[in-house]
């Protein structure tokens, strides 16, 4: 067994984000290369792909959305007895549930907009979910990423035209919080620069995201130290609470009247060297290369620590 492991990066997948996965994959893949032996593996099947050794692999994975960052994939590779970057199976599943998030980082005192979950077998009128919420909801899917699903509405009746095509599936309403959205990546548990998102559209919804031009970016943020400190702060608890382990990515928004909202956890973000973790990761004086290597650094000790135990 090699004590200088194969980094083995995933990409792909069968979600609706293959193609950022595969960006990511390729980025992460480039820049690994740098530092570690490299293995690019794309990902065809919800299965993991053929030719992984635990005795000379290990995983950094850049699979988004479901299979890739709901457990599902973490399950496997444990059950191989591979090691991987990024939160372990009971921490991807519970962070890919956003109520379930909601929940555990609300019990920590970290803010979340009031909300309902539902199915859409048993969705509410619009008429009960605006008395509760107000005219101004977000609806998104309980278990998606990449804003995959999300839908911003402002009227009573475009909520009935939204609860009317949910169909299938598990849901979130939220009362819509107006303010400034800001995201913080988090290393080995502990936050990093605070990037603020100021999409062209007022809504950082999948177009938004993946459109160069339609979104400005700041990193860091324009906003006190005071206030930096205090989405860090927040990032590290929500990340804790969720059993958060390696790195992440923990999104907020703002309000206008300076509340701080939790919006979600991402365990497995993009990974291009433009998207928002690396952002982040340079307002602390990480490049991308830097920022790879000290990504799969927790795996690679977790590695060593078992070749050293079965010495």
């Amino acid at each position: 067994m090699t004590t200088n492991p194969v980094i083995a990066v995933l990409a792909g997948g069968t979600s609706a984000e293959r193609e950022v996965s595969l960006g990511s994959g390729k980025a992460v893949a480039l820049a690994m290369a740098y530092v570690h032996p490299t293995q690019l593996f794309v990902v065809d099947s919800d299965a993991l792909p053929a030719g992984l050794d635990p005795a000379r692999h290990i995983v950094f994975s850049t699979m988004h959305g479901v299979f890739g960052e709901d457990g599902s994939m973490q399950r496997l590779l444990d059950a191989a007895g591979v090691h991987y970057t990024g939160c372990n199976a009971k921490g991807s599943d519970l962070c890919f549930d956003k109520w379930r998030t909601r929940q555990s980082v609300s019990a920590m005192g970290v803010q979340v907009a009031p909300g309902r979950n539902f199915t859409a077998a048993t969705k509410p009128t619009a008429a009960v979910l605006s008395a509760d919420l107000g005219e101004q909801v977000v609806l998104k899917p309980n278990r998606q990423g990449s804003s995959v699903g999300l839908q911003m509405v402002s009227s009573k009746v475009g909520l009935e035209i939204a609860l009317a095509g949910l169909r299938q599936g598990d849901w979130i309403a939220e009362k819509r919080i107006l303010g400034r959205e800001l995201t913080v990546g988090l290393l080995r548990g502990r936050a990093m620069g605070v990037v603020e998102i100021v999409p062209k559209s007022g809504v950082f919804d999948y177009t938004s995201k993946y459109t160069k031009g339609l979104t400005e970016y700041f990193a860091p943020a324009q906003i006190s130290e005071e206030l930096a400190a205090a989405v860090r702060g927040a990032a590290e608890t929500a990340f804790a609470a969720c059993g958060g382990r390696d790195y992440g990515r923990i999104d907020f928004m703002l309000s206008t009247d300076g509340e701080l909202y939790l919006l979600e956890i991402n365990t497995l973000p993009g990974m291009k060297e433009t998207s928002l973790l690396p952002m982040s990761a340079r307002c602390v004086g990480l490049d991308f290369v830097a920022l790879c290597r000290e990504l799969a650094a927790p795996a690679v000790e977790r590695f060593q620590l078992a070749l050293a135990v079965r010495k």
